[in-house]
């Protein structure tokens, strides 16, 4: 009997002891969790406008994101996460800043700008203002194939979880379907949509300022080692060497970046070179929160450096709905953090399809939508300046001239211009539901 109980408090303590392991290993994973889910809900609720039972049940329903107890604060326009009462966040909505998950113990931001907005409402019809769409049937589109290729977009949404599927053939909407609960004006995360945002913006300013992407970065503490080496347009085509790991499945480069950090564009600016500048591809959301903290030192303050995006891009071209997140630094969450609508996405991709022609205005210069759409060293014809390619022939279906903004979950902007065609697809599919190359496919078999 004695040795019966000997075991059973041996059992115990080694119970214990794997369960103090287990947490202790895991603490460090709490910030992130709790970051996540606090951020995900202050932007769901303040931005998309979405119940906060909605995002719990759905786009914070996975593990192990699901495990916090969240809340929304309507009279602080902020949502609070934590695990069993530790590492408690707090997101906080500001106006036309976004959702920032605040540094701890800091309630208030350091600065007071804000970003100057132009939203403008013309009666001309989509795209080129804020009118309903012209009702437009092209002889050379196959409706019924069209109308069975948006269908399966959206089957067995259980998995694929299709929110909006828009297409857009010679600035005229051919097709466009919406998820229950969603519809024209449902506001949607780009999530890694928003790197070719930020790309754009590095296009606007050489087209107007004549910048000189092959120049190196003006990044103070690399200028005494090889890293001097690295230029704007390394890190636009992520060729720049730097080590980084792009991991969202734990604690990595990333996600400690993306829920840690205060100022996350100086997270890649202390990382080592692991290869030479131009030689090695490797996707990093670091690189390109790199480049937004860099294109703040291209204005003379802050002001001017938030209402930049808005006054040579967004609001130029009508993508009332978009806004950009800054992070508590005031610095553009460049790899990440837009919102849109559908209609709007698709004005951005429209952008790019016209070569920077816009209404009669020249936003970049045409040879810009070649730059990003010129496969990067080393990507064999996947990735161009922060923008995916179709070069290769990973999409077997869809022309070799496609390119796009790709995001987290399926969010993506198709670029087709052989076809005349932009395809906006916003979801929130997990693993490889989304069949992209059949959606991308079928539309432009449509097109005949």
């Amino acid at each position: 009997m004695t040795k019966l109980k000997q075991g059973i408090k041996l059992l115990g303590v080694l119970l214990i002891g794997g369960l103090f392991a287990v947490f202790f290993l895991n603490y460090p994973k709490l910030d992130i969790i709790t970051g996540y889910s606090s951020k995900s809900n202050c932007s769901c609720t303040y931005i998309a406008g979405r119940p906060e039972a909605f995002t719990d049940s759905v786009d914070n329903n996975f593990s192990p994101v699901n495990l916090a107890d969240d809340r929304v604060s309507r009279s602080e326009q902020a949502a609070y996460a934590s695990l069993v009462g530790l590492k408690k966040r707090k997101a906080r909505f500001f106006p036309e800043l976004g959702c920032i998950l605040m540094p701890p113990q800091q309630d208030e931001l350091t600065f007071s700008e804000r970003p100057l907005r132009s939203r403008s409402t013309t009666s001309l019809p989509f795209p080129y203002g804020t009118a309903e769409p012209r009702d437009t049937v092209f002889p050379e589109v196959n409706y019924g194939l069209l109308t069975e290729t948006i269908e399966n977009a959206f089957a067995g949404n259980e998995l694929q979880q299709t929110r909006a599927v828009l297409v857009v053939y010679k600035d005229r909407i051919i097709a466009e379907k919406y998820a229950p609960g969603f519809d024209k004006s449902s506001i949607h995360l780009g999530w890694s949509m928003t790197k070719s945002i930020t790309a754009t913006l590095y296009g606007i300013l050489k087209h107007k300022s004549q910048f000189d992407l092959d120049q190196p970065a003006a990044v103070e503490e690399w200028q005494q080692d090889d890293r001097s080496k690295i230029t704007y347009h390394h890190l636009l085509q992520m060729s720049s060497g730097l080590a980084w790991e792009e991991d969202y499945s734990r604690i990595s480069d990333v996600t400690e970046m993306l829920f840690t950090a205060t100022d996350m564009a100086g997270v890649a600016s202390r990382k080592e070179l692991l290869h030479e500048p131009g030689e090695h591809f490797y996707y990093s959301s670091g690189t390109t929160n790199l480049l937004s903290g860099l294109l703040k030192d291209e204005f003379p303050d802050l002001q001017s450096y938030l209402n930049f995006p808005y006054e040579a891009l967004i609001d130029k071209i009508g993508m009332n709905s978009m806004i950009m997140e800054t992070d508590a630094s005031g610095t553009f969450v460049g790899s990440s953090y837009s919102w849109a609508t559908a209609r709007d996405w698709a004005k951005f991709g429209l952008l790019y399809l016209h070569k920077g022609h816009w209404n009669g205005e020249q936003i970049f210069s045409e040879d810009w939508a070649d730059y990003v759409s010129t496969p990067a060293a080393d990507s064999e014809g996947t990735y161009g300046a922060q923008f995916w390619l179709n070069a290769s022939g990973v999409m077997p279906d869809a022309p070799r001239d496609t390119y796009y903004a790709d995001g987290y979950q399926g969010q993506r902007v198709y670029i087709i211009p052989s076809k005349d065609l932009v395809i906006v697809r916003l979801g929130l599919t997990n693993g490889d539901y989304f069949d992209g190359n059949g959606l991308a496919g079928g539309v432009s078999k449509a097109i005949q």
